[in-house]
């Protein structure tokens, strides 16, 4: 049986969340579980606004072919990946917890260390 993946997001540049998205539901459609958990600007990807998904280099993705920040962000959905902000990276950022999208979970560190066990932790 494949190892948990977790991905550890710490920046909220367009280009780590992409590939931060990419890398969990590729994962995922591999059978493999796992669990995004975002910290610090990393909060950001989970915003119901979506401010990621609105930057111009979604219009870049989408010309060329690739799979943009909110398609990959129902894929995760859709994959069953768990989604996590981390409760300390929202409070740094001043992110109410209210502002994240539908589905989103708030918890710690300890909660990412526990879901991927001995797993893989990827970080970007």
């Amino acid at each position: 049986m494949a190892r948990t993946l977790g991905i550890l997001l710490l920046s909220g540049d367009h280009d780590r969340a992409h590939y931060a998205l990419v890398m969990a539901t590729g994962a995922a459609a591999l059978g493999r579980e796992v669990t995004l958990f975002a910290t610090n600007a990393g909060c950001r990807l989970f915003l119901a606004t979506a401010p990621l998904a609105a930057e111009p280099r979604e219009a870049a993705l989408a010309a060329r072919g690739v799979a943009g920040i909110a398609t990959l962000l129902a894929a995760a959905e859709e994959l069953g990946i768990r989604r996590i902000a981390c409760e300390a990276g929202l409070r740094a950022e001043d992110i109410p917890a209210a502002s994240l999208a539908p589905g989103i979970e708030v918890a710690g560190v300890a909660t990412f260390l526990a879901a991927v066990g001995d797993g893989q932790i990827v970080t970007l």
